[in-house]
């Protein structure tokens, strides 16, 4: 078994570098300290932003242990507070937030393929809709993978962590804790993996569910994690509230804080220990056999180490490299080799680049690959080769230090390299599992660079070879330097850009269909299908004198059937011989790399008769979401308004106006304006708030009546609803509501629903999981002057823009209400 691993640990030769700043000479010499302790910690929950920043940026900045995080999930299900992403394209946003937090407190991440599919109440159900043994499979793989010698869950295994993944999290690991152990377990890990036994599992205790704890308990082990690092200049806390932050998506930013700071283990398996997580452990070189010397050669480094000229440790790091490069562990050799390799860059001030001429290639176009080497130290270093792909260029240059040297090099873009979506996205999974068929992917928290250098370095005789990945670059007259990852993508793409298209009364509409191509001069023929009964005019269309990369829309005629139907409408699109069926979605935000996915190109038909009163809406949106969408679709005039044009004079015309996701949460001034929209109800509008959550309310003036938001939540979208006042406008006009119209919604019926109200608001649903109490606080409405006030908590973000027909018929109902009928346009009359 032995030998597998030996053999696949060879043929990583290269050490990948990563698009990480310059480390100066303090951070050089953390780096040092790291290199010379051999403990390791893997941190283990269910979602991004689960992990408990405080304990990782301890361990690894402050003890130098090597620290891991195992996210169950990418966070797919969960909302968005910067912009209207939810689902996979929120999960690779979630992705992104917690590689930034690993730059930021220095751990490793790992993923498993479970997919985050909504909030859950149990394990159980959490246990039924994943696949067990799969997610199981994963934890063996990254212990066996990464070889902890201390497990930390953040939740406990029971009801206690209050959510179905977390308590899954730690059902997991502990089961995986023995599991990884045995050969007989996930056999066909071991030609890649040997079996491993951590020695100890810990649960990192909460306070929200053990708020006396003081240490003092048996099988406890208390730490001050508040501790202060002066190579880096702030204390762990510090560092940990800047990891926290990056989960922004999650309005997760926290203030840094200083002093002492306990966190507690309590132990659950494995070897007991009472002082420390790592007792009983050989965390040095002496745990590898003939590793001794290593040791003490890396403690005189640093005892010797000059913070004006870290170069001046070259020849004793080389020195500590060719000892490491003739160990027989594979396991510690390969991956202490690797943080040399690292180091020897970073003394030296040596700086590689390899950049694209583009941002965007696609199979097959050439393009240039410019390269930038230089070393910044009086130190002997020789650039040998460098290799893009079949191209090897042999400089065996001298490099002077601070003088570079560049170089531009021709590629062409292999015909069958594969597009840059996210892997685990590649191929249709399940609503508990992604899909992913190479198994050298799994657990990988995203795919790897789509092209790399190779370049050779000599540092005074010793050859060392790094991957550098290639960029696009560019200088942003504000932001200056910018980079983006490189992106292989589909010469031609097409997009349909409204997810839904309704058909309330029956008849045929013209539907936008935009192309872009990249390639020069080439027409390309667009075409789109549908389900049976469904007629589209043209069937395809043929386009000539496109500009590349210029977007050009198009029309299409779609009919539908003559009875209620549901279908998917998809577009492909015919450029240089080949079909594809993508479209092309961009993801960008400041803290984290800009992100490109190829989602089929596709849309929903509802062909459903609804009828609706009022013609004007205003939107404001909070965290952003697509529902105004579905009110164009409708036929309302929809006017999306910044708070600031929140004025009675503004108010005046509109029939209703509806707040956005969690308004009440991210608009700062909404307070202000909140007089304003309840006297527009008072003369007669109709204001309807979408729901918020009760943690960190920008006013407590939003309900014209008392009205308490809580965590009431029902998480299962099949969960049965009752309709409380079947005599009630809002689900009687201008669209009789059924209980037909509670079938097949997605992801659940609604979260954070009030608790408690005043007499005025007539409930209208109630709804509830299994084995709880009625929530009937998820649709209120109530009377105020002339108008109506109505807040839900029901998922109308995710319901609408999946095009459910029931929820896009009973949310019509509630912009009616109160609207003139005689004097309003209505649809399917």
């Amino acid at each position: 078994m032995l030998k597998n691993i030996l053999a696949i640990v060879l043929a990583l030769t290269a050490v990948t570098l990563q698009a990480q700043p310059q480390p100066d000479a303090s951070e050089i010499l953390l780096k040092l300290k790291k290199l010379n302790f051999l403990g390791s910690v893997l941190y283990v929950a269910a979602h991004p932003d689960d992990e408990n920043t405080q304990m990782i940026a301890y361990l690894e900045n402050a003890r130098y242990a090597r620290v891991a995080y195992l996210a169950l999930t990418r966070g797919d299900g969960g909302q968005n507070l910067i912009g209207p992403e939810i689902r996979e394209a929120l999960g690779v946003i979630r992705t992104q937030e917690l590689l930034a937090a690993r730059r930021t407190d220095g751990g490793e991440q790992f993923f498993s393929r479970a997919n985050d599919f909504g909030y859950s109440k149990n394990a159980d159900e959490t246990l039924s809709i994943w696949d067990r043994q799969q997610v199981l499979s994963d934890v063996v793989r990254t212990y066996r993978r990464f070889r902890p010698d201390v497990i930390i869950t953040r939740f406990p295994p029971d009801s206690r962590a209050g959510h179905g993944h977390h308590t899954s999290s730690a059902i997991m690991a502990q089961e995986a804790f023995d599991l990884s152990g045995s050969e007989s377990s996930f056999p066909e890990q071991l030609d890649k993996y040997e079996t491993w036994q951590p020695v100890r599992l810990f649960t990192n205790t909460g306070r929200w569910w053990n708020p006396d704890m003081t240490g003092d308990e048996p099988g406890v082990v208390a730490m001050d994690v508040g501790t202060y690092n002066p190579l880096l200049g702030e204390s762990m806390t510090e560092i940990a509230a800047l990891s926290r932050s990056q989960h922004k998506s999650q309005g997760f930013g926290v203030t840094g804080s200083r002093g002492e700071e306990l966190e507690f283990l309590e132990f659950e398996m494995g070897e007991p220990a009472e002082d420390d997580l790592f007792q009983g452990i050989d965390t040095s070189w002496g745990r590898v056999e003939g590793g001794n010397q290593i040791g003490e050669k890396i403690e005189a480094l640093i005892n010797g180490y000059d913070l004006n000229d870290p170069s001046a440790t070259l020849a004793g790091m080389l020195e500590v490299r060719k000892i490491v490069s003739e160990l027989d562990d594979p396991f510690w050799r390969d991956m202490k080799l690797k943080e040399i390799d690292l180091i020897l860059r970073d003394i030296t001030g040596l700086y590689l680049e390899a950049r694209a001429s583009d941002w965007r290639l696609y199979p097959g176009e050439e393009a240039e690959i410019s390269f930038e080497v230089i070393n910044r130290s009086p130190r002997e270093l020789t650039l040998g080769k460098v290799k893009m792909q079949d191209n090897l260029l042999t400089p065996d240059v001298k490099l002077e230090n601070n003088r570079k040297w560049e170089y531009s090099m021709p590629i062409t873009v292999p015909e069958n390299k594969e597009f840059s979506n996210p892997y685990w996205l590649r191929e249709k999974g399940t609503l508990g599992m992604y899909k992913v068929s190479d198994e050298s992917m799994i657990g990988k928290p995203e795919n790897p660079p789509v092209m790399e250098a190779e370049l050779e370095v000599s540092f005074s005789g010793t050859v060392v070879s790094f991957s550098v990945p290639v960029i696009y670059k560019w200088t942003d007259p504000v932001k200056g330097e910018q980079r983006r990852p490189l992106v292989i993508a589909p010469p031609a793409v097409v997009e349909i850009p409204t997810p839904v298209h309704l058909f309330p009364s029956g008849i045929s509409k013209m539907i936008d269909v935009v192309v872009t191509s990249y390639l020069e001069g080439a027409p390309v023929t667009v075409s789109l299908e549908a389900g049976d009964g469904w007629k589209i005019e043209p069937s395809s269309q043929e386009i000539g004198n496109l500009n590349p990369s210029e977007p050009r829309t198009i029309q299409f005629e779609v009919t539908p059937p003559t009875e209620e139907n549901t279908s998917e409408l998809n577009a492909y699109v015919e450029a240089g011989g080949k079909r594809y069926e993508k479209s092309e979605l961009s993801i960008r935000y400041d803290h984290i790399p800009a992100q490109t996915i190829f989602p089929k190109a596709q849309s929903r038909l509802v062909n459903i008769p609804i009828r609706k009163y009022g013609h004007t809406i205003g939107y404001v949106q909070g965290a952003g979401d697509a529902v105004p969408e579905t009110l164009r679709e409708l036929g309302y005039d929809v006017r999306e308004l910044q708070a600031e044009n929140i004025t009675q004079e503004n108010l005046e015309s509109l029939s209703a106006v509806i707040l956005g996701v969690r308004a009440l949460n991210t608009i700062e001034n909404i307070g202000a304006h909140m007089d304003d929209l309840l006297t527009y109800v008072q003369k007669g509008g109709t204001l309807i708030v979408q729901y918020n959550t009760s943690h960190r309310l920008k006013t407590d003036n939003f309900s014209p009546y008392p009205l308490t938001l809580s965590r009431d939540r029902v998480a299962d979208e099949n969960a049965p609803v009752t309709i409380l006042a079947p005599d009630h406008p809002v689900v009687n006009e201008p669209n009789v509501i059924l209980p037909g119209d509670f079938d097949n919604w997605v992801q659940e019926r609604g979260l954070y629903f009030p608790d408690k109200w005043d007499d005025a608001f007539v409930p209208i649903l109630s709804s509830n999981d299994p084995g709880e109490d009625a929530r009937n606080g998820g649709l209120l409405v109530a009377p105020y002057g002339n108008g109506h006030y109505i807040y839900t908590g029901y998922s109308w973000f995710r319901e609408l823009p999946a095009g459910v027909p029931g929820a896009i018929k009973l949310f019509t109902n509630l912009v009616s209400l109160g609207s003139d009928q005689s004097s309003t346009d209505r649809n399917g009359e």
